[in-house]
């Protein structure tokens, strides 16, 4: 069966609680979206129901989600969707959850710096390469090989 990818636009209603795993770290928050339709009898935009969406974002993709993002931030999340149904409080409901492959926030609600997260370097125990705007970490030659 394959898989269901979605993109939702909506904003961060929960902070991101990341934690460390055995198979990497996990960010887990909550995004709400809400569509918005024009109501031609009223001639003005008007907000439908909210969906909420529970969000994890593994490794690489939640630390800097962690490290980004706040509530009530504009977030576009792009993802694999799972519905899921368990029995809660004598009822039985319906989860939505987005496994996130990428997300960034939302552009068209605002403006946002980006800077490339710092990766370690295997020729370098202990120390991190700077791989922004082009420029190498000190002591590196360009094959990334240790110099002087």
């Amino acid at each position: 069966m394959a898989e269901t990818m979605v993109t939702v636009v909506g904003n961060v209603a929960t902070s991101v609680d990341y934690r460390d795993t055995a198979a990497g770290g996990v960010a887990k928050f909550r995004l709400a979206a809400r569509a918005r339709r024009w109501d031609r009898e009223k001639a003005t935009w008007a907000d439908g129901p909210t969906s909420f969406y529970s969000v994890s974002a593994w490794r690489t993709l939640g630390a800097n989600l962690a490290a980004s993002v706040a509530v009530g931030d504009p977030l576009v999340v792009h993802g694999r969707l799972k519905v899921r149904e368990e029995e809660w409080e004598g009822q039985r409901r319906t989860f939505v959850d987005i496994d996130a492959v990428a997300a960034g926030h939302d552009l068209t609600r605002g403006t946002s710096a980006f800077r490339r997260a710092a990766r370690p370097d295997p020729h370098l125990t202990g120390r991190q390469e700077t791989v922004a705007d082009g420029e190498m970490a000190p002591n590196t030659a360009p094959t990334g090989e240790l110099v002087g």
